[in-house]
């Protein structure tokens, strides 16, 4: 079973930062790639970035790119999401996510196996 607990959400001022992280138990071992999605209210959920567990090759929606940056500790079985240059619409519970089963992908809901609880990051302006 592997288990999934975010940190790090909270309040914020537009062109802050914030610092997520998402901390994995059980079979990480395994995992594909680990991803970071967000959903705001009314909307569907949808990707931020993502992470190859092994190889450690990042990918980024263009509405974060150059701001977000996500990270790895394959060690500490964690990875982050560092957020800068914050902006209002970035306002939205953000979800860890992880790919255990080869998926063919790393930008979709379905594509991952396991979920974390969510963490609110609010972005005032």
């Amino acid at each position: 079973q592997v288990q999934l607990v975010e940190s790090g959400g909270g309040l914020v001022q537009a062109g802050g930062s914030l610092r997520l992280s998402c901390a994995a138990s059980g079979r990480t071992f395994s995992f594909k790639f680990m991803g970071w999605f967000r959903q705001a209210p009314g909307k569907e959920r949808e990707f931020v970035a993502a992470i190859s567990w092994s190889g450690g090759s990042t990918y980024y929606a263009d509405s974060v790119k150059g701001r977000f940056t996500i990270s790895r500790d394959r060690a500490k079985n964690t990875v982050s999401l560092q957020m800068n240059s914050l902006k209002p619409e970035d306002t939205a519970v953000y979800y860890c996510a992880a790919q255990w089963r080869p998926a063919g992908g790393y930008i979709r809901t379905y594509e991952y196996d396991y979920w974390g609880q969510g963490t609110q990051v609010t972005v005032s302006s």
